[in-house]
């Protein structure tokens, strides 16, 4: 198939990276053209604008970072919308709000386009391994057409409905789990130190005990040994805690744990450890602030 992919950071360009190794023809943009460039070498083409990326191409793909970056790259002057041909596929991997994906079903209705949503969990390093899950929803026609890209990029897909704001649902739904557990697990942590207990021997063995999950396992370690480079930051955490509280709020539901978490980032953000790892960002955070209740 021939592909545009508009968004080059650490997931856009290993995701693909994939999508080229499974064979397909490439078309990349990225706002800083020497990112997409990179992938030249194995066989991307790269485009000047993100309409030239969309223009007569089987499906274009969007990785992009928040609502803002997606209304300028795909409905802004020489937008990806204006590129795509009726008829065809838009797939949003970007994790985006419920109400601009509802937005953009509009936009692709009222242009003969095919829209699917399809957001991503995984870390750049899951990416790399292709074994993304990946949350789809859109017409059936649709989703067929999307699943020969999304292959390569995943180790499984849930279809959760006929609607693509529904997809961006579960996936703001999900990261606000991640939101969760990454809090419990900085504060059972901090917990474990005052305890005189290793917090990595605390962690480990309440996982063994209770949950078993890879995920908790990969968390723990990345809190206490947080990468140079962030896989994901405090400031990521912040937009998506902020994107399942702004659709709980259209749903006209209350989710009080959720808005507490607001005051846990702001503290975050306060403490200068927005661009730090998010879950060691978030230990950071716990540790200052259980010391400062104390005293």
């Amino acid at each position: 198939m021939k592909i545009g992919f508009l968004g080059m950071g650490k997931m856009g360009e290993t995701m693909a990276r994939r999508i080229l190794g499974a064979g397909h023809q490439v078309t990349v943009w990225n706002r800083h053209r020497s990112k997409a460039e990179v992938l030249v070498a194995e066989g991307a083409k790269v485009a000047a604008t993100p309409a030239e990326a969309a223009r007569h191409q089987d499906a274009v793909i969007s990785m992009l970072f928040d609502d803002t970056a997606n209304e300028e790259v795909l409905l802004g002057t020489d937008g990806a919308l204006s590129g795509l041909d009726a008829g065809s596929l838009h797939i949003s991997c970007s994790t985006i709000s419920v109400a601009l994906s509802q937005r953009l079903a509009r936009e692709h209705a009222s242009r003969g386009q095919l829209y699917v949503a399809a957001p991503v969990f995984g870390r750049p390093n899951v990416a790399a391994d292709g074994k993304l899950w990946i949350v789809v929803a859109g017409a059936e026609d649709a989703v067929a057409r999307a699943r020969p890209v999304l292959g390569p990029m995943s180790r499984g897909v849930t279809v959760v409905g006929k609607e693509p704001s529904q997809a961006h649902a579960v996936k703001v739904a999900g990261n606000f789990l991640i939101t969760m557990m990454i809090q419990s697990l900085s504060e059972v942590a901090v917990f474990g130190k005052a305890s005189g207990i290793d917090p990595a021997l605390l962690l480990e063995t309440v996982n063994s005990a209770l949950f078993q999950s890879p995920f908790y396992a990969a968390y723990s370690e990345v809190m206490l040994d947080p990468p140079a480079s962030p896989g994901a930051t405090v400031a990521l955490g912040v937009k998506d805690l902020n994107l399942f509280l702004e659709a709980a709020r259209a749903g006209e539901v209350h989710l009080t744990i959720a808005e507490k978490m607001a005051d846990r980032f702001a503290e975050a953000i306060a403490a200068g450890l927005e661009n730090a790892d998010w879950a060691g960002g978030m230990l950071a955070a716990a540790e200052l602030a259980a010391h400062r209740q104390v005293s």
